[in-house]
């Protein structure tokens, strides 16, 4: 199969390949998950260099197990993105030598971790990142779940439709009118 070929195929027919290592399949699995597989990574361990190490660990060891995907068990982003976050957390636990406090809002975790250096970047990224979780919790529940789910968990719309078992307009609906609303909140902090 061509690169185009197996860009139009579904990532749940496209695992077979990635298991069959075929690398132009991996490729093409490799960019559409690998942005958000580093997001996820980045968002856990806290540290751009971690976050590559993990990410590129979680998904060669995709390619070396030839992809063990279940269909049963939920879509290929949600598979990815869990090898991805088992190894980051194994990274934090490796590196603290216990296992890591995760809570429901995962960006607290990074928040009461220490930087490395404590920079002007940094802590204007900390109250940035403060005042956009406070902006979600005012969000009505339906809005800030699936803001959640798209932004924290990296999943697309219709992914997150499929969870809900909602219709992928009222998903896209809620999402911008959440934008729009944490939009309005933050221009008010200015």
């Amino acid at each position: 199969m061509t690169r185009a070929e197996l860009q139009r195929l579904a990532d749940e027919d496209l695992m077979p390949l990635v298991g069959r290592q075929d690398p132009l399949a991996f490729e093409v699995f490799y960019d559409r998950h690998s942005g958000a597989a580093y997001s996820l990574a980045y968002r856990i361990v806290g540290s751009r260099t971690a976050a590559e190490d993990v990410t590129q660990e979680a998904l060669i060891s995709i390619w070396r197990s030839g992809a063990r995907y279940d269909r049963a068990r939920g879509s290929v982003r949600a598979w990815t993105l869990g090898i991805v976050r088992n190894r980051a957390i194994d990274l934090l636990r490796k590196e603290s030598g216990r296992s890591p406090k995760l809570v429901a809002q995962g960006d607290e975790l990074i928040e009461r971790r220490p930087a490395e250096e404590l920079t002007d970047t940094e802590a204007l990224r900390r109250e940035t990142a403060r005042e956009v979780r406070g902006a979600i919790r005012e969000l009505p529940d339906d809005q800030s779940r699936v803001i959640q789910l798209a932004y924290f968990g990296g999943f697309s719309h219709s992914e997150i439709a499929e969870m809900l078992n909602e219709p992928l307009g009222t998903v896209k609906g809620r999402m911008r009118l959440g934008m729009d609303k944490i939009r309005a909140a933050l221009a008010e902090g200015l």
